[in-house]
């Protein structure tokens, strides 16, 4: 019976442990890290047209070895909550494993400790971005690719220096033209069509 519960209770610990590990929440992240994005408030962009220019650094306020465990920079682009409203495809979760908020990556880069200087990537938009209104956002991962530190260019409330995105509608012009040619070409097809026969039938009355 002893050995039993001794089996029971391993099970039970190991489960807990298995629960437990790798569920990292937003609130447990230190701001550390000063984030920018090229994007004024308000502008517009393009999505597979328009670039843009993000920038990180550590905060010159974290104390020294304060970031030895940083392994990896990840700079994503994250829905604003004007976005995610009614869409839960897109809500935002304290549970970063099951948040929806940062969906689109920019660049990745290990990160270097003993460079304190500031880290600049330019991002062409990619063409699949949806429309709405983003932030950009970095996540520091340590060596078991865990969150644990983060950096974004908007404030707390995730209300300022946000900016929009316009995406690529997948319709060109020259389609368009060819539809309406096609369009016009039916119509005219059709009228031929009954002129002509029209024209059998009161030449097929006339014998």
């Amino acid at each position: 019976m002893a050995a039993h519960g001794l089996v029971v209770a391993s099970l039970l610990i190991f489960c807990l442990a298995g629960s437990c590990y790798g569920k990292v929440h937003f609130s447990s992240l230190k701001n550390t890290l000063d984030v920018t994005a090229s994007p004024k408030q308000g502008q517009v962009l393009e999505a597979g047209t328009d670039k843009i220019t993000v920038t990180w650094a550590l905060n010159k306020t974290v104390s020294t070895g304060a970031d030895s465990a940083y392994k990896t920079i990840k700079v994503k682009l994250c829905y604003a909550p004007i976005s995610q409203k009614d869409r839960a495809w897109r809500k935002t979760e304290e549970e970063l494993s099951r948040d929806k908020t940062c969906q689109h990556k920019i660049v990745a880069k290990p990160y270097d400790a003993s460079n304190k200087t500031v880290q600049r990537f330019e991002w062409v938009i990619e063409k699949d971005i949806p429309k709405a209104t983003y932030f950009v956002r970095a996540y520091a991962f340590n060596s078991n690719d865990e969150e644990v530190a983060f950096g974004q260019t908007t404030d707390a409330k995730k209300s300022s220096n946000l900016f929009d995105i316009n995406s690529i509608s997948g319709r060109h012009a020259s389609l368009d033209i060819c539809s309406i040619c096609f369009s016009a070409f039916s119509v005219v097809s059709l009228f031929v069509f009954f002129y002509i026969e029209k024209r059998q039938g009161k030449a097929s009355s006339r014998k």
